[in-house]
């Protein structure tokens, strides 16, 4: 099972990110840990007000710069629209790369920064989704299998909550056809 999620993880979210729904334009961008060899590496996470998930990336800093990677990631997502707003919690790596990345033009000037912990509370409800299947594993081998596996927990979040089209919240019997669909297989 471990090799199929390490093989296929990659593959499922390439397949699935064309057909993921359009989010909106007020994203909540946070930050959770995750052990991989016992040392604590960030999945950085963002949803928009709705609870869809934008995107995420696993970096083993906190800082300016995998901010900034992490926004720049989430910007060229095929299903996320420019942001409005975009409230982060009081990480002072957020007005850094958020800064830099207007000054470089990746970012539009009219974009707001709200720097208020408690409108955050939509990403901190969504991290234990992906907590609680990493959990049990007590943490990963390495970097790459943590990044591999996270993908595939992450896109399947999506699909079960609902943001595949064609797909509606917990129609499990429209996920098996999607993913049939998907890889070509017959049902």
């Amino acid at each position: 099972m471990f090799r199929w999620v390490q093989e296929y993880s990659p593959e499922i979210d390439q397949r699935f990110r064309s057909h993921l729904r359009p989010t909106n334009d007020s994203w909540r961008v946070d930050e959770t840990y995750i052990l991989v060899k016992g040392k604590q590496k960030y999945l950085y996470r963002a949803v928009d007000s709705a609870g869809n998930t934008l995107d995420f990336l696993l970096t083993a800093k906190r800082d300016a710069k995998a901010a900034k990677r992490f926004l720049r990631k989430t910007l060229k997502a095929v299903h996320t629209s420019t942001p409005r707003v975009i409230t982060v919690d009081k990480n002072p790596a957020y007005p850094k790369a958020i800064k830099e990345l207007k000054a470089a033009k990746k970012l539009p000037e009219i974009v707001k920064l709200r720097q208020i912990k408690y409108l955050n509370n939509i990403v901190e409800q969504d991290h234990p989704c992906i907590k609680r299947l990493v959990r049990p594993g007590m943490g990963f081998g390495s970097f790459n299998t943590a990044r591999r596996t996270i993908r595939g927990y992450e896109i399947m979040n999506m699909v079960r909550k609902g943001q595949v089209i064609g797909v509606s919240r917990g129609a499990i019997k429209e996920r098996l056809v999607f993913i049939h669909q998907i890889f070509g297989v017959v049902a």
